[in-house]
């Protein structure tokens, strides 16, 4: 801060303008002449300034209170909205007809809805995939927590489009085969696989995991027959891309003592264990 002062002039027409002494505030957002002593008014502030972080000092009921504004008088404007015109009068021609009638201007449909439909409301909101949590990446081994590979814990291998997690046993370690999950419903270990070198076919997507609704065919003599469900069959291809990083994954796991071991055991709690004290 720099301090410029006007020097006292003894000439009489100019002692007004030596009354005032100027402050030059240097701030690296602005440059702005205030005046301290003299005629003229000190720049308004805030009674209400802002604590660190953003928060104001006061709150709402704390500064009605400060500026009295309890005491005026509050002034209601009645807002005075112009009446659409529904009906028109329509001259009718004849004697007996009355000569004029009233009609609506817009004309109802002829033809409604038996039933009261409910109509979907229109939304700007577009779904976003979820974020990746950070203490999730490629190699992490992952506690499920829901589902029927619940309790197992798995290798994660990417994020799909979808916000998924794509997951894996290995199928030949502990049983959890190819299979997408949800991050809401998983642990994050700190154990980690290094997946460097294994390559991920790039058709494992959310449209490759999605199940064919079945048709069932019924002819008319074994339309009152109860007959089995037919067991569900994974596709060809899902076990061809199962094998493939399933070697991958296992040539990693071994180069990692007692892995193979750690990934087999199923998690569970006992008695006097609790979840958020523990440090997987």
């Amino acid at each position: 801060q720099n301090l410029l002062h006007v020097p006292t002039l003894r000439d009489p027409s100019q002692a007004k303008q030596a009354n005032k002494i100027h402050r030059l505030v240097v701030d690296p957002r602005f440059v702005r002449r205030e005046t301290v002593m003299g005629d003229e008014k000190k720049p308004h502030s805030s009674r209400n300034h802002l604590l660190p972080g953003g928060v104001s000092r006061y709150g709402r009921a704390a500064m009605y209170r400060k500026k009295a504004l309890y005491k005026k008088k509050k002034i209601i404007v009645e807002k005075t909205k112009a009446k659409e015109e529904r009906f028109k009068e329509k001259p009718v021609r004849g004697d007996k007809n009355g000569e004029k009638r009233t009609v609506p201007l817009k004309r109802r449909s002829r033809f409604y809805p038996t039933e009261d439909v409910r109509r979907p409301r229109k939304t700007r909101k577009i779904p976003k995939p979820a974020k990746l949590r950070s203490s999730i990446t490629p190699g992490t081994v992952l506690i499920v927590l829901s589902g029927h590979q619940r309790g197992k814990r798995v290798v994660f291998l990417k994020q799909l489009p979808s916000g998924l997690l794509l997951v894996t046993g290995p199928y030949k370690v502990n049983g959890c085969p190819l299979r997408r999950v949800d991050q809401a419903y998983v642990i994050a270990t700190k154990t980690r696989v290094d997946l460097a070198g294994v390559n991920i076919p790039a058709e494992l997507t959310d449209e490759f995991f999605k199940r064919e609704k079945r048709r069932k065919k019924r002819k008319d003599e074994e339309m009152f027959e109860t007959s089995g469900d037919e067991e569900r069959k994974p596709k060809a291809s899902l076990v061809e891309n199962q094998k493939v990083v399933d070697a991958q994954v296992i040539d990693a796991i071994k180069k990692i003592p007692q892995m193979r071991s750690y990934l087999r055991c199923q998690f569970g709690l006992s008695k006097g264990q609790f979840p958020h004290r523990m440090d997987f």
